[in-house]
């Protein structure tokens, strides 16, 4: 048993198993396959026709080096238990690792995966700080970019070591977030009445609450650069792959 890229008539099985497995969530899996996926970045393993276990990921760099984010492992529910999703994983690095791709990342969605993976061969990496607070008196001055801006920006706020994540990860980052820059800030962020969510803020994490006054929020939860939680694990693939020091958008 091996895995494939999904063939084209195959591609339609996938959205009701990502939909078993993680839920709904508002038309977010309909989003992904418009604006990230690609069957060239999919692997499946197929029983009697049938799309039993599958993954995803994102091309991304750091170091100058390709690497791989993998997004939605996902197992048929009635399948679980054979090894699937092993076989699987397996099977993908050695792809990856044929077709010149030097890791892999991935951010576990619940905590009993992360002793999963570790068995798979990998890591702990990056971590990440989060943190609340209200709006100040004083609004910061921002500005709202579009994504090619904000990627050029990103590559001069990222801290060594940081993980490029552009092309399909902007895109579909954009169509649940927006893009903004300040003097010493980059946002990327979306809003729930009056609470603005910060999935990635860049520089002066200070400006936090002049950030929310300038966007008329209340309150804000954001999530910066830091040491505070654990947040993404890495596979080093045959040969000497840079370790990656900061990991930023995980769509979650």
């Amino acid at each position: 048993m091996t895995s494939n890229a999904p063939a084209a008539d195959q591609i339609h099985m996938l959205l009701p198993l990502w939909k078993e497995a993680f839920g709904e969530w508002n038309g977010f899996w309909e989003l992904f396959l418009e604006t990230a996926f690609s069957p060239g970045r999919c692997r499946c393993i197929t029983q009697q026709g049938k799309i039993v276990a599958s993954l995803c990921w994102l091309d991304v760099q750091c170091g100058g080096e390709k690497m791989a984010y993998i997004y939605a492992v996902v197992t048929d529910p009635a399948c679980r238990g054979q090894g699937l999703c092993r076989r699987l994983m397996e099977d993908t690095h050695d792809y990856l690792a044929e077709n010149g791709y030097t890791a892999v990342l991935l951010v576990p969605a619940q905590e009993s995966l992360w002793d999963l993976y570790q068995k798979l061969g990998y890591r702990d990496c990056t971590r990440i700080s989060e943190f609340s607070c209200n709006a100040g008196p004083d609004p910061v001055g921002l500005r709202a970019i579009g994504p090619e801006e904000y990627a050029r920006l990103r590559r001069q706020f990222l801290p060594e070591g940081g993980v490029i994540q552009e092309g399909e990860s902007l895109r579909f980052l954009q169509q649940q977030a927006e893009f903004f820059t300040g003097t010493d800030v980059l946002l990327a962020a979306y809003r729930e009445e009056d609470t603005l969510h910060a999935m990635e803020l860049l520089g002066d994490s200070e400006a936090a609450p002049g950030i929310l006054a300038a966007r008329n929020c209340r309150r804000g939860n954001f999530r910066i650069p830091g040491a505070q939680k654990r947040f993404s694990m890495f596979l080093p693939l045959p040969g000497n792959a840079v370790t990656p020091q900061y990991f930023g958008f995980a769509f979650d």
